[in-house]
């Protein structure tokens, strides 16, 4: 299918006008980043801004946030346009609306959007937006991830579909109180989401000044001439795939210890057609009815498949800059059958969806490896999210942690160690900005050694960290891999599966699953995460006898491993080819 060329403004101007556009989505996230107070958004970066046309098209997005944030802002832009619609209400200006149904636009409810209407006189045109998460919205215990045992949406926390938070420039303060009154730390979680009503704020103004310089005819034909720009550009990269049927097959952990919850497929089919493409999730597991681990549709299914495809396809150090906008999804056609993991019905829970959605994208990364080899990544290592929490005088503190899995090997690089992968770049947490305003110690991190999967290029390795409680408090997580090791591909090898440790004061210590409900802690005992290591990419013993002798010189890999794995024999301390030679060869 081929794309009209817009013609009714020129490249020149355009360009402009999207370096424009796109600073004033990167303001907005600095601007929140700088007045939050939490370490989730303040450090962790887990948030998103954007900017919307009048319909909700996406027309730049900050380039520093996550793609789980920032993606889905579209999303819950255009689904409350829909509610305001059926409920007769107007957008006015000074209006900032608060939104976070999961069923309707939001990726799960801790991510919570602010959004602004922005208007050029009378006329709508366009909304600034953000999303962040935030650390407790009055779930069922503390904090706003690990709530494994909700049973419904209900038990997730506060719902606030499209609540005028600001209306017509007058602060709601019922909505804020009621809101102060439900969260465990309403200071942090009152201050963050004032901090994003700051950022959507400066965004509309951003907006209104580029209109003015440029007048709106000529943004609104810039913006749609980009987001015809960045379709082609997707339309040219998917007829670049041979035209066929791609499908792949992975599994997550589900509650490992409930035999009718456990080992849940998800399962990706691709079919290319010309400039076109169909993911089907076909054989998807079916929703689980009384567990969060469903997937939300629009928010989470639809960011994790088009993130991938846009990572692998359009990949940025090939393609360099590419605008980030709804035109991207254009070509792409989601098949998803209604009551599955990935698209639940309400109301099915689905706050933990977070690590199944990244193993879906990791599916859907295995897929197209069928199709374009040499441009994806092997099995990749899951993330984790962990809530540590506890109660001093009648107040809570609340920490959540991302904790980072690892990247398989790639086509002509090794796989990345212990970061966040995929739908989720967000960054860890500084131990000292920790140990500063928690009572707890970080007693270990360092690389997880000798587990990467073997291959050409080795997969990546997770990291092992360990928090021990200065004072009585709790935990929960969420999280995928305790069973299935990340996909060797082309040869390479599986990579390790994660570990949870729960290592008590008097010295004991309990394995956990990946899933663990609210459980109490008493001082000193330590939280000990240990993270999976990523799948290798080729023959193990077609890598460079070098690259391997560089790897157990910075204690990667054991001498053991590099002779066992690849082949490789050191004798003492020093590269020995001759063995090598023969060993790879016997």
């Amino acid at each position: 299918m081929e794309q009209k060329i817009q013609q009714s403004i020129d490249p020149v101007t355009a360009s402009v006008i999207q370096g424009a556009l796109q600073n004033i989505a990167i303001e907005m996230g600095y601007k929140l980043m700088r007045m939050s107070y939490s370490s989730i958004i303040r450090e962790s970066e887990d948030f998103g801004t954007a900017l919307t046309d009048a319909k909700g098209n996406q027309l730049a997005e900050s380039v520093q946030s996550t793609p789980l944030q920032s993606g889905p802002i579209p999303g819950y832009v255009k689904n409350v346009i829909e509610v305001f619609e059926r409920r007769g209400t107007a957008f006015k200006h000074g209006d900032v609306i608060m939104h976070n149904d999961p069923y309707g636009g939001a990726s799960h409810g801790p991510d919570i959007a602010l959004i602004v209407p922005v208007f050029y006189g009378d006329i709508l045109i366009g909304f600034s937006g953000t999303t962040a998460h935030h650390l407790d919205v009055g779930a069922l215990s503390p904090g706003s991830c690990g709530i494994v045992d909700a049973i419904d949406v209900y038990a997730e926390g506060l719902q606030f579909k499209a609540i005028k938070v600001y209306d017509g420039g007058e602060r709601n303060e019922a909505v804020w109180q009621i809101l102060k009154d439900n969260v465990r730390a309403p200071g942090m979680v009152v201050g963050d989401m004032e901090a994003q009503v700051a950022a959507c704020q400066i965004g509309a103004e951003r907006f209104i000044d580029l209109v003015d310089r440029f007048g709106l005819q000529a943004v609104d034909d810039a913006s749609e001439a980009l987001m015809d720009y960045s379709e082609r550009l997707m339309r040219n990269a998917i007829r670049d795939v041979p035209d066929g049927v791609y499908s792949a097959k992975t599994f997550i952990d589900g509650f490992l210890e409930d035999p009718d919850r456990r080992d849940l497929p998800l399962v990706v089919t691709i079919t290319i057609s010309g400039d076109e493409m169909e993911v089907d999730l076909e054989g998807t597991a079916p929703q689980v009815p009384d567990r969060p681990i469903n997937m939300p549709l629009i928010g989470t299914v639809d960011i994790s498949i088009w993130l991938t495809v846009r990572s692998v396809l359009l990949d940025s150090d090939i393609f360099g800059y590419i605008p980030q906008n709804s035109g991207l999804t254009r070509p792409i056609t989601l098949k998803v059958p209604r009551g599955c993991l990935a698209n639940p019905i309400f109301p099915a829970p689905v706050i933990a969806r977070f690590t199944p959605g990244n193993q879906l994208a990791d599916t859907v990364m295995k897929a197209l490896a069928g199709a374009v080899p040499e441009q994806v990544s092997a099995g990749i290592g899951n993330l984790k999210v962990i809530a540590f929490s506890g109660l001093k005088e009648e107040t809570h503190w609340v920490h959540m942690e991302i904790f980072e899995g690892s990247y398989g090997g790639r086509y002509n690089r090794n796989g990345m160690d212990a970061v966040d992968t995929l739908y989720a770049n967000t960054r860890n947490n500084p131990i000292e900005d920790i140990e500063s305003h928690l009572p707890m110690r970080v007693t270990r991190y360092e690389l997880r050694e000798d587990t990467s999967g073997a291959g050409r290029t080795r997969g990546g390795l997770g990291a092992c960290r360990a928090f021990q409680f200065l004072e009585p408090g709790g935990f929960s997580v969420e999280g995928e891999g305790h069973k299935f090791a990340p996909w060797g591909f082309k040869g390479g090898n599986d990579g390790k599966t994660a570990e949870l440790h729960l290592i008590h004061a008097n010295g004991k210590s309990e394995s956990l699953t990946s899933k663990v409900p609210y459980h109490t802690t008493e001082t000193g005992d330590t939280f000990l995460a240990i993270g999976p290591s990523a799948g290798g990419y080729g023959e193990a013993f077609e890598r460079s006898p070098e690259d391997v002798y560089e790897d157990v010189l910075d204690e990667l890999i054991s001498e053991e491993t590099a002779e066992r794995d690849y082949g490789v024999i050191i004798s003492h301390g020093k590269l020995d080819l001759e063995a090598t030679a023969k060993r790879r060869h016997a």
